[in-house]
């Protein structure tokens, strides 16, 4: 089953952020695509994206914005596909502006949002998704989740040692 996730930032100065979804995708083999689309700069394009986005086979939309980060409300209001918002620290609010621009969405235009600045998290929520109707992925997901478990024992049994040591 071949799943795409399709990343949009809404300036190509967003490109540092975007690059760590792209890598956790990637780990797991998963194909995306990247767009430059600025909901407030060229609006019609933003609405074709997100029309268009089942027909090109997209299964998630992940949406990176700063500022006003109207770019994930604009694209959910216009498909039925999930789509994942990351607002991103770009202002002196801190990414609060951002925040709160992705997650308050009126009723029936979802938006799930991660963190600010959190584009591997929105990737690893793309994979959550997308391993519902792909064994594979969902197996991958529990051997990564285990391999985590694995090394905060290996990281307890050091910070012992350390204590050990010091004492």
């Amino acid at each position: 089953m071949s799943n795409i996730v399709g990343i949009v930032m809404g300036s190509d100065s967003d490109y540092p952020y975007v690059v760590e979804t792209m890598k956790v995708l990637k780990r797991f083999h998963v194909s995306f695509e990247v767009s430059v689309i600025s909901a407030h700069r060229d609006t019609q394009r933003a609405f074709s994206y997100a029309s268009s986005a089942r027909e090109r086979n997209l299964d998630i939309i992940i949406a990176f914005a700063g500022m006003a980060a109207h770019l994930a409300g604009v694209l959910a209001s216009n498909t039925t596909l999930p789509v994942i918002g990351v607002p991103l620290d770009r202002t002196s609010f801190g990414g609060r502006d951002a925040l709160l621009s992705t997650l308050q969405m009126p009723p029936g235009i979802p938006v799930a949002t991660v963190g600010v600045d959190s584009g591997a998290n929105a990737a690893w929520l793309a994979l959550r998704i997308l391993s519902l109707h792909n064994p594979e992925l969902q197996k991958q997901l529990e051997e990564e989740k285990e391999n985590t478990k694995q090394k905060l024992l290996e990281k307890t049994q050091k910070v012992r040692e350390m204590w050990d040591h010091e004492s």
